[in-house]
């Protein structure tokens, strides 16, 4: 095992300590700090998405920031803004970065904030810079975006356009813990609890450099994906496009196909997947098990499929059923 493919599996263990009963969220998180994407994380309130990608940030060497998105937000409060120092100052005005400007960014609650307010992140996220008074700013070279969505009170929100929805590399649902980690959920809250009472932070493990980060990056570079690998991956997105040659149901089902950004999210993540679980080169096995984190939100359902209350898993299920690996 390489060093930065040791210090990724520490990374993912202590995470694992912290957030009980949602292994398959830290894996997803870890395969969009991999993949140098942005994750957009929906599930109903207390199913420890912000704990998430506080854990990661804490166990990680990072900077990281929290954007609560609220209705009178504006664009500036997440860019930063120029400052006015007076008359005398030898520089008049100076940049006050914003709360984008961080490793790590929560940006909870993403669907409560207007358009523009929206689409200053987005812009972030996809050129990695923002456009301040005429001057750009670069982002951190570490930089991942986690934004969340309530699917519950929807009174109130902008939804997210599918434009826009498209610029996540995956979107991923959470849901309830079992029984049992139930359990251990309520258990650990009670020991950090009385830990917090009881010791100071002497002894604290050190974070996770950077440079693993990185370094695993390379190494996935070049993991290898054989060409029936691709030709699976190019197949499972054209019938997305052209459901009618695959499928009476899919075609009754699928408004809009998936993007090219869709192919390049599932080449990507699936080599991310290989090298996370130890192989150097992607099976049909890798493609299957993000398939429906990269294209749920790529895929616009008919109408027909909606009045028979037929979500987008469902139509990825059937999918993954009718696309024959070459």
């Amino acid at each position: 095992m390489t060093d930065s493919r040791q210090a990724i599996s520490d990374l993912r263990e202590r995470m694992g300590r912290s957030i009980i009963g949602q292994d398959a969220v830290v894996e997803r998180l870890l395969l969009t700090l991999l993949c140098d994407g942005n994750v957009l994380v929906e599930g109903l309130p207390g199913l420890a998405k912000t704990r998430a990608v506080k854990s990661l940030a804490h166990n990680l060497e990072s900077e990281f920031s929290r954007i609560q998105f609220t209705p009178d937000l504006l664009p500036s409060d997440i860019t930063g803004s120029e400052m006015y120092l007076g008359e005398d100052a030898e520089e008049r005005f100076i940049f006050q970065p914003g709360p984008v400007f961080a490793n790590i960014v929560l940006a909870d609650e993403v669907n409560r904030a207007p358009a523009k307010v929206q689409a200053a992140l987005l812009e972030a996220m996809e050129e990695r810079q923002v456009t301040v008074a005429g001057q750009t700013h670069k982002l951190m070279p570490m930089f991942m975006v986690m934004a969340t969505q309530n699917p519950i009170e929807q009174e109130g929100t902008y939804p997210l356009p599918e434009a826009q929805m498209d610029r996540f590399l995956m979107h991923v649902f959470i849901t309830y813990p079992d029984d049992d980690a139930e359990k251990s959920v309520i258990r650990l809250v009670r020991g950090e609890s009385n830990a917090e009472k009881s010791t100071s932070d002497a002894g604290e493990v050190s974070p996770i450099a950077q440079s693993a980060v990185f370094e695993a990056r390379d190494e996935i570079a070049r993991v290898a994906i054989p060409e029936p690998m691709e030709d699976y991956i190019v197949s499972l997105v054209a019938a997305t496009r052209r459901p009618a040659e695959f499928s009476d149901d899919l075609a009754r089902y699928i408004q809009v196909g998936v993007s090219p950004r869709g192919s390049i999210a599932l080449d990507k993540v699936s080599r991310a997947h290989a090298w996370l679980h130890g192989r150097n080169s992607v099976t049909a096995d890798d493609i299957r098990a993000v398939i429906n984190d990269c294209i749920r939100h790529r895929i616009i359902l008919s109408y027909e499929a909606q009045a028979d209350g037929i979500t987008t898993d469902d139509v990825i299920t059937l999918l993954v059923k009718q696309v024959a690996v070459a």
